[in-house]
């Protein structure tokens, strides 16, 4: 998901076991979930390949997630208990002080708000679907990630959304959630073409 090995990028069995440490089962069963998710392709007596990224994957994927994530939010305003209200409350307080350079912090600040809202929802089928999308995004998120001067402001701005699920606004956490994907795809396709 980070592009440590490059989309389209072939997979040698023999260097993965060596390098992970594990044996030719379980590093197939690894590659067989991992084509599930769209992340490896696996041709037919040609090898296995990291999937491409593609500009009009980020359109395809986002039409899901903002709809998805947006009633996660909502169903999240309504049911959070107390734990997540505490982590809620954490991460508002850790992105007042954010450093607005420092891309790895801000991605993973993002991914905890995400996951705040999938887990509040509390629909394990849901937020199983989410964190699926939510992979294929960051895919794409990594590769453009040098050329997207919005992303401090971007996750920042998430503070309205966890507010809205403090105060239990299911109605404005599910609209700030869609923006928030909306604007990440426009910040994409902004970013692919520089």
């Amino acid at each position: 998901m980070t592009l440590r090995v490059p989309p389209g990028s072939a997979l040698v069995e023999d260097e993965l076991m060596r390098e992970l440490g594990i044996g030719r089962t379980p590093l197939r069963e690894a590659i067989k979930r991992l084509a599930l998710e769209n992340l490896v392709e696996i041709r037919p007596r040609r090898g296995t390949y990291v999937t491409e990224v593609n500009v009009a994957d980020i359109v395809h994927i986002t039409e899901v997630r903002a709809e998805l994530e947006g009633h996660a939010a909502q169903l999240a305003a309504m049911r959070m208990e107390d734990a997540g209200r505490a982590e809620a409350e954490a991460l508002l307080a850790e992105l007042e002080d954010l450093d607005p350079r420092d891309s790895d912090a801000l991605m993973h600040v993002d991914e905890r708000i995400h996951r705040l809202a999938w887990e509040a929802a509390g629909n394990p089928y849901l937020a199983e679907t989410l964190e699926r999308y939510f992979a294929l995004s960051l895919r794409i998120w990594y590769l453009v990630l040098d050329r997207v001067p919005g992303l401090w402001t971007a996750v920042h701005d998430q503070r309205e959304m966890i507010q809205a699920l403090l105060t239990r606004d299911g109605a404005r956490a599910h609209e700030l959630m869609k923006e928030h994907i909306r604007a990440f795809q426009r910040e994409i396709v902004v970013a692919f073409t520089r």
